[in-house]
């Protein structure tokens, strides 16, 4: 849908166009404000055959200013002005007026996750110089994708605003290379991202009854952790209902705080308490080189996967209004720039202070979370725990709608493109309980999805820190040999080398870990314990088990199991609290 606004033809004036347009037969279109173009207007006007003999007078601009107000230089470049009626129909270009405040909190919600919490593990193994230079330049690089994403958001030569991710790579290297190389990285980070929120936001909800409860059962048959799955799928799928992402606002800002809030309370509750007897900074010196290879990547990966929310950068830039004087990259990068002040504020603290507290201490599998619960489970108020599992169970809630946005979008543009036009309400409201019980489904049907987690993860490394630079020498075409062209063309190549030895490191664990995984589950079963195949907390799913996620059992079955492991008092008050 695009009109041409030739340089070497008159325009009409206005009379002439005002009449060519009263006499045309109504179109049906999406609501001017809601246009994806820099142009406030909905087309730009085409000349009237006759306009030639009625334009006298010289003018110095070819393109008046009641068609466009786009001004210098953005007129001159533009010729062609693409609209999309479906934006106007679609939960993330539906509302075009957000602005920086809002930017801030969907940036914060998004960018802060419990995958920091297990910051101090890759310490662990890189130390404290190492460590703190991999955080520092991760932080720096995936900063200044971000800053190429928002400054990519506009074309100054086509007029377009490309809304999504997946529209702007699919616009740079084509719709091919966008459905085999971006495709199922952004719909893995959106999806993904919403199955384990839920096995974390259900999780953390058993845990925070429990510690309600005084460690007693409150009931006779308290829920099971599938039935905890489930009480948070149902309260996420209820909050999704709010129409866009602009609506969410509030819930964002909700997210970020209690996001704020769990991190922050975790490294102080970790430093108050002081260094634990006979903490050692030592790097942890692997058998062979191989398993020090592969830690060392393992420890970047963490690094690299604390850092989230690229695939939604275009997304929330797009419910901001845009024009020539205020343009929508200018709010959206005041409001990033604070926002990642923020998040600086937490995740550094978080990865020092962790360290500091714990050293090679710290449990490998949940990192900070597990490490509180383990030496400080007792010591601590238990007001402080609760408080903490309920912020990570409202920031999880929180962030299920901002990561659920664009698979709700893609849904509903299914259908707006079969049957153009928007998708009623009762439509839409079951498509996204489709979407969030698809979710609970695969958290209990595929609980090891976790044990994929770093393999699937490195396939979704370039979202953040390679496709940016890529995109950006290819739409900006900077000078050749320049520094910018050398720094994205660097940048981009180790983004992409580091994807790819990700994924090779995932696919080590897998078949390293797998197969032990699988016999340490028969051994237990053969052992007539009456409970599920119960694996120790990882990364993507720090509370519970990944394998066991049905019936873990009655506190007798519990404590049962702890006499036949000779498990100490200690041990036996952290499985209390966990099942």
């Amino acid at each position: 849908m695009g009109e041409v606004v030739e340089d070497g033809v008159p325009t009409a004036p206005p009379a002439v166009i005002l009449e060519t347009l009263s006499t045309a037969p109504p179109a049906s279109a999406a609501p001017v404000q809601n246009s994806p173009s820099l142009s406030r207007k909905p087309l730009l006007s085409i000349e009237h055959p006759s306009a030639a003999n009625h334009n006298k007078t010289p003018k110095t601009s070819r393109t008046p200013n009641f068609i466009t107000p786009l001004g210098s230089p953005i007129r001159r470049a533009i010729k062609l002005t693409r609209l999309d009626p479906q934006d106007a129909w679609l939960p993330i270009t539906e509302s075009r007026n957000g602005n920086a405040y809002y930017a801030a909190f969907h940036t914060l919600c998004s960018g802060i996750g419990i995958q920091a919490l297990v910051l101090p593990v890759a310490f662990t193994i890189l130390g404290w110089t190492w460590g703190i230079i991999s955080l520092t330049v991760a932080f720096v690089w995936q900063l200044y994708t971000l800053y190429l994403l928002v400054k990519l958001h506009e074309s100054t030569e086509t007029g377009m605003r490309y809304s999504r991710y997946l529209q702007l790579f699919g616009a740079t290297f084509g719709e091919k290379m966008g459905k085999i190389f971006a495709m199922f990285p952004i719909m893995y980070l959106s999806g993904g991202t919403c199955v384990a929120l839920i096995i974390i936001g259900g999780s953390t909800s058993k845990l925070f009854f429990q510690i309600l409860c005084g460690g007693h059962g409150c009931s006779a048959k308290p829920l099971t952790t599938v039935e905890w799955y489930l009480v948070f799928t149902c309260a996420a799928v209820l909050l999704s209902q709010l129409p866009n992402l602009n609506s969410i606002a509030g819930v964002s800002l909700i997210g970020a705080v209690t996001a704020i809030g769990y991190s922050t309370m975790m490294w102080i509750v970790s430093v108050t308490e002081g260094r634990l007897d006979g903490v050692s900074y030592d790097p942890v010196k692997p058998n062979t080189n191989t398993e020090w290879f592969f830690g060392v990547l393992n420890a970047l990966g963490i690094i690299a996967f604390a850092f989230r929310g690229h695939n939604l950068t275009l997304e929330i830039q797009a419910t901001m209004p845009s024009s020539e004087k205020n343009p929508s990259h200018v709010p959206m990068w005041r409001g990033i720039k604070v926002a990642y002040f923020i998040i600086a504020m937490c995740l550094f603290p978080l990865a020092i202070g962790g360290y500091w507290a714990y050293g090679h201490k710290i449990p490998e599998n949940g990192g900070m979370l597990s490490a509180i619960y383990r030496y400080h489970g007792r010591d601590t108020s238990q007001s402080v725990l609760g408080l903490t599992s309920l912020f990570i169970i409202i920031n999880a809630v929180s962030s299920f709608q901002i990561y659920g946005m664009p698979m709700f979008d893609d849904m509903e543009s299914k259908y707006t493109t079969r049957m153009n036009k928007p998708c009623p309400w009762w439509l839409r409201s079951v498509i996204r309980a489709m979407f969030g019980y698809g979710c609970f489904f695969v958290a209990v049907a595929i609980p090891f999805l976790g044990s994929f987690a770093g393999l699937i993860g490195g396939v979704a490394v370039p979202v953040t820190f390679a496709y940016p630079c890529f995109m950006w020498i290819k739409i900006k075409k900077p000078k050749k040999y320049s520094i910018i062209w050398w720094l994205n063309w660097g940048l981009g190549f180790t983004g992409a080398f580091m994807s790819i030895v990700l994924i090779a490191a995932g696919v080590y664990v897998v078949i390293d870990t797998g197969i032990e995984l699988n016999l340490y589950a028969v051994l237990r079963s053969n052992g007539g314990i009456r409970v599920n195949i119960l694996v120790g907390p990882h990364m993507i799913n720090p509370l519970y088990e990944s394998l066991g996620l049905h019936d873990v059992g009655s506190p007798d079955a519990v404590h049962a199991f702890c006499n036949q492991l000779n498990a100490s008092p200690q041990q036996k008050f952290c499985l209390s609290l966990w099942y």
